[in-house]
């Protein structure tokens, strides 16, 4: 019987701390590909070291332009994407296996258990927080987006059962470096899709993030990790829609 090949995919930019990890919980695929963004680490290293194809790539226009050029120098038949700081465990491994041997679907979404500063998280929208990240090469594409980028795939879409880790947040540093990166590229999307910002709707889109994330969808429950995420969050959100409306480079 034909054994599907399975291409994992990254980008990543200064991941040494978590590379390794990473490609050692794919070692199930047959092929790895690293699009690296001029990292000053030794990201690219590792990646080589490990038998990665590294593709060193200086031209950055955001998230799904990145993810896209990196599916496009995959071969295998079935596409894996994720993060440095995402790991696929051995019981998520051996599903995404049978789920290819099956040929039940073209496309699944797979959940992800995160951590935020120690804790796994169990609310706020942290979980199950499912993302579709395995399907056939051939019937998968990212949107361009700038940022919080979707493979987009054709045909019938299933769920894994088996998490994927998610060490996203490790320190208060992580927290502060991704929330002015996720502002900044989410306001470039805001105003090019012509979403107005300013700071009357900065505080009302960040006071109803911060109800919705930490008292609907019960972050409380979480400590104070959860109200922590909930105020980044928020903050995340004031500065976006504040700088889709405020003059300037948003480039630094």
């Amino acid at each position: 019987m034909h054994e599907a090949r399975i291409s994992a995919v990254l980008i990543t930019k200064n991941e040494a701390m978590n590379l390794t990890d990473c490609l050692e919980s794919l070692r199930f695929c047959q092929e790895w590909i690293v699009l690296d963004s001029q990292s000053s680490d030794d990201t690219a290293a590792i990646a080589q070291r490990f038998g990665c194809r590294v593709i060193n790539d200086a031209d950055w226009q955001g998230f799904g332009i990145q993810k896209q050029r990196a599916l496009d120098a995959a071969t295998g038949e079935w596409v894996l994407s994720i993060d440095a700081d995402e790991r696929i465990t051995p019981e998520l491994a051996a599903e995404i296996q049978q789920a290819i041997r099956s040929n039940a679907a073209d496309g699944y979404y797979i959940a992800r258990r995160s951590q935020f500063l120690g804790r796994w998280m169990r609310h706020g929208g942290w979980y199950p927080d499912r993302v579709l990240r395995l399907a056939r090469r051939a019937n998968a594409r990212f949107d361009p987006t700038p940022v919080h980028e979707k493979m987009l795939v054709s045909g019938r879409i299933a769920e894994l059962k088996q998490p994927m880790l998610h060490y996203s947040y490790r320190s208060i540093e992580d927290v502060l470096a991704k929330q002015k990166t996720y502002a900044l590229a989410g306001a470039a999307k805001k105003s090019g899709a012509g979403v107005s910002g300013g700071v009357v709707m900065a505080l009302l889109r960040s006071g109803w993030t911060f109800v919705r994330l930490y008292g609907l969808q019960l972050g409380f429950l979480d400590g104070r990790q959860g109200l922590v995420a909930a105020l980044a969050k928020s903050q995340e959100t004031f500065w976006k829609y504040l700088a889709a409306a405020w003059p300037g480079d948003r480039s630094r």
